[in-house]
């Protein structure tokens, strides 16, 4: 008999259909991921929302979660979508697949505004570096001097999806790599807990395109360039926290807005996630030392969402709010009406 969660769900309940992208795609490993926080943290399929925008990594929500509600949207606008979906019912539980050219591309305007409204949703970005949908061509995060057998050098200075966030005073910016499964599940569970928008930059080889030795978006290379910020470990709320008392000195514990806590062990790096300055200066020296920083990068605990902002009802969603919910009293329009008049 398959072991099922603590809401009676078994794990193929939260898969979706079969993938149809290339063998090898980190997409396909980051979908996995997804698949299985939902299991462990016992979420009801029905109650997340997926969205997405167009390119290779906009199909993935089609292989993951296949009792959930989804909208694929235009290219670069799914941000906009999400929030208007998020208005509706903040009671959802949004999960928003993007790409490098479908956020830092045609999409990096309203990637800049999700973060200044700061709407309650995981945000994850599947980094490869090129259109594989295209055949191939440089996204806006490609590294400059990249040379593709197909497309020539690119002469261009990269995005770091990383950088903008911070830069765009983002609430939760974590990156990651989709051949490190178990630090790809922890970053996204503790994006699920976080009250905003959480960006999680997953560098995801495309193995078709830009998979060759050298390239900052490859298997190869960011396996042996890849530097993790800490250990870490993600506590529901319903589980009690042990940390070794010989081990109190090295552990630094992030508390989210739920009750969950990120329980974070340092490695070598001295570092602390809720300084927004530290983590812009860090990920710059990385970045000339030619290092890709994985982990959680920059936290803000409590950053008011754009529906506490708006002060949202929490015990009913604006969609489910009736014609005699919305329209004024007889009494409320004459009281108006004499104020003007």
């Amino acid at each position: 008999m398959a072991k099922v969660n603590q809401i009676g769900l078994e794990k193929s309940e939260y898969r979706g259909a079969p993938t149809t992208l290339c063998a090898g795609c980190g997409h396909n490993s980051i979908s996995n991921q997804i698949i299985a926080t939902a299991y462990e943290l016992n979420l009801v399929p029905e109650d997340i929302v997926k969205f997405s925008g167009i390119g290779c990594s906009s199909k993935s929500p089609t292989y993951f979660l296949g009792r959930s509600f989804g909208f694929n949207s235009l290219h670069g606008r799914m941000p906009s979508v999400a929030t208007g979906a998020m208005f509706g019912d903040q009671s959802l539980e949004a999960i928003a697949v993007s790409g490098d050219g479908d956020t830092a591309n045609i999409g990096m305007g309203q990637f800049k505004h999700i973060m200044r409204r700061n709407v309650p949703m995981v945000y994850i970005v599947e980094n490869n570096g090129v259109y594989g949908l295209t055949k191939g061509q440089f996204s806006a995060t490609a590294e400059k001097g990249l040379s593709l057998k197909s497309q020539g050098n690119n002469p261009y200075m990269s995005v770091d999806i990383v950088m903008e966030a911070l830069t765009s005073k983002a609430t939760f910016v974590a990156r990651s790599f989709a051949g490190d499964a178990s630090q790809v599940k922890e970053l996204i569970k503790a994006a699920i807990s976080h009250n905003g928008t959480a960006i999680l930059d997953i560098i995801s080889p495309c193995v078709t395109f830009n998979d060759q030795a050298g390239s900052h978006h490859s298997y190869e290379w960011t396996k042996q360039h890849r530097e993790m910020l800490h250990d870490f470990s993600y506590v529901p709320f319903t589980e009690e926290i042990h940390i070794d008392e010989q081990q109190a000195g090295e552990v630094q514990t992030v508390r989210m807005h739920d009750g969950s806590q990120v329980v974070l062990k340092k490695l070598e790096r001295d570092y602390d996630p809720t300084d927004r300055f530290k983590a812009m200066q860090v990920l710059q020296q990385a970045n000339e030392e030619n290092i890709l920083l994985t982990g959680l990068i920059y936290v803000e605990e409590d950053a008011p969402s754009l529906m506490d902002l708006h002060q949202l009802p929490k015990d009913k969603a604006l969609n489910r709010f009736e014609e005699d919910d919305l329209r004024p009293s007889k009494e409320s329009l004459q009281m108006i009406s004499s104020l003007m008049f």
